[in-house]
């Protein structure tokens, strides 16, 4: 069997292609099926996992950003192998409409092969958590931030685009059996394995329309997704009350509070939305050091952690429901040339000793300042379910910034 095309067959290196992605595809499928299931299962914090649902999961779905990454670049390969040699000639060109629908399908195929897996890559290249992807590169692309809008725009149109794909696939196996067994030609033959030709018709259908065809049914697929509202993602609102402002020395004006977890071996970043600050503060300490003192109050349920949000929120992990805020009080002191907030951190009515050492700038009656600690999640009664630390780790790191002005 030659290894080009000719107008009359096919050759070893595009059957391969064609099987290649097949056997991919029937693969991908049903497992980001499975996955997505299983994840919306250990994300919603009213249905009870295990550790072990949680790594079925992410195994499935590192598995499927696998499959989809090496179908990307498969049918990248597939692309430049087709438009490098001659492509055999339809054996039913001298009927219109099936030509023309044959060859639209084949664009939709082409271009689903490449904005399926690439939509899915842009999502995970724009979140953070859950799985990752077992390449040597492709947890970031280029161009693309860590944003949960861009992230959410992705997921939509891989959500979209995947039944497009799923459609058009439905119809290029039917049309192929509709040859084979009604219309009794080589269509099918040509590609599997063994050397068939066929004789083409003398009419063969332009590129034009079938790409213009396809063109159409994608704007259709995504303008209709947009008018059901599968764009429309309404901004994470925490689900407690919002906390009461706070009179103190000093005034925070801006700031973040933020969060970041190891998971499958990932750094996951969050932040909370609503939080308060009470701050004493003297430039001059006192006989043991102390400048004044602090007290933060979080709310928990303003937390955003990525793809994960919603698993954080439940009993196992910080129980927002029942444990709605996390307490930080603590003494400012000195230390060599900076300071220390040393105090108790409290969260889920477990009270842990910590200090966190940050600096402090003064500038009039502005004052910024930063600084950072790591916890045991353990020592909170946090996640205690998932012990291995692959999968969730022990530590949390987590910092602050902000600027606070002097009445």
């Amino acid at each position: 069997m030659p290894y080009a095309n000719t107008p009359q067959s096919y050759g070893a290196i595009a059957k391969g292609f064609h099987w290649l992605t097949a056997l991919l595809i029937l693969t991908i499928i049903p497992l980001g099926l499975i996955a997505n299931d299983l994840a919306h299962a250990v994300r919603n914090p009213d249905i009870a996992t295990t550790e072990a649902d949680t790594a079925r999961a992410a195994l499935l779905f590192s598995l499927h950003k696998t499959i989809g990454v090496t179908i990307f670049f498969v049918a990248l390969l597939r692309i430049l192998w087709a438009v490098s040699h001659p492509h055999p000639r339809l054996l039913n060109g001298d009927k219109p409409a099936e030509a023309w629908l044959a060859s639209s399908i084949h664009w939709l195929l082409y271009g689903s092969l490449l904005l399926v897996p690439l939509s899915g890559w842009v999502h995970h290249a724009a979140t953070t958590g859950f799985a990752p992807i077992w390449w040597p590169f492709g947890q970031t692309l280029p161009f693309v931030p860590k944003d949960e809008s861009v992230a959410e725009i992705s997921a939509t149109l891989h959500y979209i685009l995947q039944w497009v794909l799923i459609g058009a696939l439905a119809l290029h196996v039917a049309g192929a059996l509709k040859h084979h067994v009604i219309d009794r030609d080589a269509t099918l033959r040509r590609m599997l394995p063994g050397h068939t030709t066929a004789t083409p018709t003398e009419r063969q259908p332009g590129h034009a329309l079938p790409l213009f065809t396809a063109l159409i049914v994608w704007a259709a697929a995504i303008g209709g997704g947009a008018a059901i509202g599968l764009f429309s993602h309404s901004p994470a609102q925490a689900t407690g009350p919002a906390l009461a402002e706070v009179e103190s020395d000093w005034q925070v004006q801006e700031g973040t509070l933020n969060i970041t977890v190891s998971q499958m071996g990932s750094e996951v970043s969050g932040s909370f939305a609503d939080w308060t600050a009470e701050i004493a503060y003297t430039e001059e300490p006192d006989a043991e050091g102390k400048h004044g003192d602090v007290t933060v109050t979080i709310s928990i349920p303003s937390l955003t952690l990525g793809s994960v949000t919603d698993q954080a929120m439940g009993p196992d992990y910080f129980a927002a429901e029942t444990h709605p805020t996390a307490t930080f009080s603590a003494d400012i002191l000195s230390q060599d040339d900076g300071h220390v907030a040393d105090g108790t951190l409290t969260i889920k009515d477990q009270s842990v000793p910590v200090e966190m050492p940050f600096t402090l700038t003064i500038d009039g009656d502005t004052a910024t300042a930063s600084g950072a600690l790591t916890v045991d999640r353990r020592d909170f009664n946090i996640g205690l379910g998932t012990k291995d630390e692959g999968t969730l780790g022990f530590t949390v790191d987590i910092s602050f910034e902000l600027t606070a002005k002097r009445p």
